[in-house]
């Protein structure tokens, strides 16, 4: 049987989804983008601070599975422009280690939802 898996220490979804399942002690999050939890407001000023945010809020995410981005096996990053991928990546990996770092792919799109500029989803086992 599958677990649904919420808290509100990352944005609550908005749609018809969960912000992750798990299953079997496999955790499949949908993609998090960078909504304030507290505030609700997005944060898009910059690049590495929406970025920051969005590790953050999926950082709560594996929280509540108890698990750390350590139990990551894949990444997605889906990001509207190519040009920030250098600024995204130097956020993102802050929150890995290289050595152990998961599987990734980073994919230019035409728009993400509320038209942010990145947005990254994760699969993580336990």
């Amino acid at each position: 049987m599958k677990k649904i898996i919420q808290t509100n220490n990352a944005p609550a979804p908005i749609g018809p989804y969960n912000q992750a399942v798990l299953k079997n002690g496999m955790l499949y999050t949908s993609g998090q983008i960078a909504i304030d939890p507290k505030t609700g407001n997005l944060v898009t000023d910059d690049i590495k601070a929406e970025t920051k945010m969005v590790m953050e809020n999926m950082k709560a995410v594996l929280a509540e599975a108890d698990m750390t981005f350590e139990h990551v096996l894949k990444s997605s990053i889906f990001i509207s422009d190519m040009n920030n991928f250098t600024a995204i990546n130097e956020v993102y990996a802050t929150y890995f280690d290289e050595a152990t770092a998961p599987a990734r792919e980073t994919v230019e799109v035409a728009n993400l939802p509320k038209f942010v500029n990145v947005e990254i989803s994760m699969i993580a086992s336990l």
